[in-house]
């Protein structure tokens, strides 16, 4: 089976389930509260953009299922770093996670636990998470792998 990849059209509210160029399915989200703006620091509830990737998947979820994204990318760190949120070395773990496919660190000012969560694509309540609805949660948890592209659009 072809692998898939995730667009999250901020603007609409949507996100979109895609293979081979077709599109599998698309469900309504709720984003951050913050939500026309990019991810920048930790407490902001922006939701990031850009591309990421799935990077673990976590079946017991508070909010049913979810996808952690790989949120810091190498681009937030670098822009981290011109702005002095992050040192060097955070930086360079950011980037050489990122590199290796894997979890970036968690825990810096840039923010992160950035997830696809179930929970509810009602009103805009996630602080910086991407939110479906349980059965659409559901139906992208099971097509996602680790990995799986994401890119975020405002």
């Amino acid at each position: 089976m072809p692998s898939v990849s995730l667009v999250v059209l901020k603007s609409l509210r949507r996100l979109r389930l895609l293979r081979g160029g077709g599109v599998l399915g698309e469900f309504p989200v709720a984003l951050g509260g913050n939500w026309a703006a990019d991810k920048s620091v930790e407490g902001d509830h922006a939701t990031p953009e850009g591309d990421f990737y799935v990077c673990a998947k976590n079946p017991q979820s508070k909010y049913f299922l979810s996808l952690c994204l790989s949120y810091p990318n190498v681009e937030d760190a670098a822009r981290g770093l011109g702005a002095g949120l992050i040192d060097l070395r955070e930086h360079d773990l950011i980037t050489a996670a990122i590199t290796a496919g894997k979890i970036p660190p968690q825990h810096t000012r840039l923010g992160g636990e950035i997830y696809i969560h179930g929970g509810g694509s009602g009103r805009d309540w996630t602080r910086g998470c991407i939110a479906l609805d349980d059965a659409a949660m559901q139906e992208v948890y099971v097509l996602a792998a680790i990995g799986t592209p994401v890119r975020i659009l405002g």
